[in-house]
């Protein structure tokens, strides 16, 4: 099992979409192993986006972002960061595939919705800078036999 980092964006927030995107992948099998709300601070985004802080597109992406709370969850599953990112689609709304969660609701390359962890060893790293170790929580689901066959897990 992997654990991935998607963040809710202040996009999702404010057009009220924080349910309809979980539930997405809750009913894809994915289990919600933390969850919370948080304001991202100055800081948290520059460590964040450290590979764009020098971009001039950079100060838009940061007030973005700041726009409200975002909400971030750690979800878990097999190959959780493939199938997350899949869901997701492409960054730029306006080129993601119908039936990803960008595709049906995003036309914006930065008011994208969700930010999605890339790699298993991304994940590890955004997972420790928005949640600490106790908010995270490994438990089994009840419904975990009728998502996942035998040997999967």
């Amino acid at each position: 099992m992997e654990t991935t980092l998607v963040l809710l964006k202040p996009s999702c927030v404010q057009r009220q979409l924080i349910g309809e995107i979980v539930n997405r992948f809750e009913r894809r099998g994915l289990r919600i192993s933390g969850m919370k709300m948080m304001q991202l601070s100055d800081e948290i985004l520059r460590e964040h986006y450290a590979h764009l802080v020098d971009r001039p597109f950079f100060p838009s992406l940061a007030a973005s972002m700041q726009a409200s709370p975002v909400v971030a969850l750690a979800l878990t599953g097999v190959d959780a960061v493939q199938v997350v990112r899949t869901m997701t689609g492409a960054t730029n709304g306006r080129e993601a595939a119908p039936g990803t969660i960008r595709g049906d609701y995003s036309v914006s390359n930065q008011q994208n919705i969700v930010h999605a962890s890339d790699s298993t060893s991304n994940a590890a790293i955004e997972l420790q800078r928005f949640f600490r170790p106790e908010e995270i929580f490994d438990y089994t689901g009840a419904t975990q036999a009728f998502i996942y066959g035998d040997g999967e897990c």
